[in-house]
């Protein structure tokens, strides 16, 4: 699903940090950031947290997954939004509120808890490896590519 205006949809657990800032912000010439994560959105010290990591001129804004499926149907139209969620399940359970996206940017998710190494420094569990199996079946195109000046690896044959 083509939405206007978002210009990188990025699976990161560590979701605001250097790379990101760094790295895609100036790549993508973003001027809003999305975080779509529901324990971030209900936690305001994180997200006061955020904010500070941000360029006064990017907007950052953090939503539930229940209140972001209706923001995204709206689009950003005259904007450049960056969508940043920590887990798979996050855009899998925005498949189910019909929002499936074109193209999906994996740049970090750590070794943790039932998660194994399955690409370079990217780790899923089973479960998150059925969730981007059944988004890629959807049809997004899902890529490692950690940093904007690196050639993206496409992963759906991993999975």
């Amino acid at each position: 699903m083509k939405i206007d205006g978002i210009v990188l949809v990025r699976i990161d657990d560590r979701l605001i940090h250097g790379q990101v800032m760094t790295s895609w912000l100036n790549y993508t010439s973003a001027n809003k950031i999305m975080i779509i994560d529901d324990e971030v959105a209900n936690d305001a010290f994180m997200k006061s947290v955020l904010k500070t990591c941000v360029p006064a001129n990017v907007k950052l804004a953090t939503f539930t997954v229940e209140k972001a499926a209706a923001r995204l149907k709206k689009g950003f139209a005259g904007d450049k939004c960056i969508i940043l969620v920590k887990y798979p399940k996050t855009l899998y359970r925005l498949m189910s509120e019909g929002i499936v996206f074109d193209h999906v940017n994996i740049g970090g998710m750590g070794v943790s808890g039932d998660r194994t190494k399955f690409f370079r420094n990217i780790s899923a569990s089973e479960e998150e490896k059925k969730m981007l199996k059944e988004l890629v079946e959807a049809g997004s195109k899902i890529g490692v590519r950690i940093i904007a000046e690196d050639s993206e690896t496409d992963i759906s044959k991993m999975l």
